[in-house]
């Protein structure tokens, strides 16, 4: 009943994205066939590792996908999800820390992990290719100088120290919440690139103030947000390092 079920699902969104001129969203055909149990159960812990805080309900419910399941339905699976989402997790690190080769180009980083996040992405190259197996991830995942995790919706990355995690006053876990990132926590770094995304985003925000109808308390708090948004990267260009600082003559 439940491949029935998810199979009835993927033609579902398959046919709703092609119905709203979507198709980019649709599903493609694949050639290994149905989606079946055990690739559904894979799809969902690449969600939960690379959208902490919200775009699944087990996102949101968890919060960040390394926190998840160690009990419970994790426990009671053939194939336990809880070692996908160490799987999923280790690859969205790997990933993370490919940042190595736009940093040994010139790309800059701030912030009070700068120093930490270029040292971590330099031992990425040590297990450059796939992750297969449920050993190679623990093996990553329990490396300290390997623990930093990409969060695309707060515009920065965290190199995670757990006494040092704004994120945790009362939770006891030995993972960051990824849903509850704090600007002045020093535990994060940000990227040229996460520069530039903020200043698109402040730049979405002006427009939507200036485009839309919206009520004037509500204006003067995107307003208000886009300028936070910008003067975080203005102090990003003004702090940034590189892998090799400049000599000075």
């Amino acid at each position: 009943m439940l491949r029935e079920r998810i199979e009835a699902f993927a033609a579902r969104a398959f046919n709703l994205a092609r119905r709203l001129d979507r198709g980019h969203e649709a599903a493609p055909d694949d050639r290994h066939g149905a989606i079946g149990l055990s690739r559904f159960r894979r799809t969902l812990a690449w969600h939960i590792a690379r959208r902490p805080g919200g775009l699944v309900a087990l996102a949101i419910q968890y919060g960040h996908m390394h926190t998840a399941m160690s009990a419970g339905y994790a426990a009671r699976g053939r194939d336990s999800i809880h070692e996908l989402l160490d799987i999923e997790t280790a690859r969205a690190t790997a990933d993370t820390l490919a940042l190595h080769d736009d940093i040994t180009h010139g790309v800059g980083i701030s912030e009070p992990t700068a120093r930490r996040a270029i040292h971590a992405a330099a031992q990425a190259l040590t297990f450059a290719g796939s992750i297969r197996t449920h050993r190679q991830a623990r093996d990553i995942l329990g490396n300290p100088s390997l623990t930093v995790y990409d969060n695309p919706r707060a515009f920065l990355m965290r190199v995670y120290n757990r006494d040092r995690a704004l994120c945790h006053r009362l939770d006891v876990t030995d993972a960051p919440r990824l849903d509850r990132c704090q600007p002045s926590c020093a535990n994060i770094a940000r990227t040229d690139q996460h520069a530039d995304q903020l200043r698109e985003h402040a730049q979405a925000l002006e427009k939507q103030v200036s485009s839309e109808a919206i009520p004037d308390p509500l204006a003067d708090r995107l307003v208000r947000r886009a300028e936070h948004l910008r003067a975080l990267a203005d102090r990003h260009e003004h702090d940034r390092i590189h892998l090799q600082e400049p000599r000075h003559e």
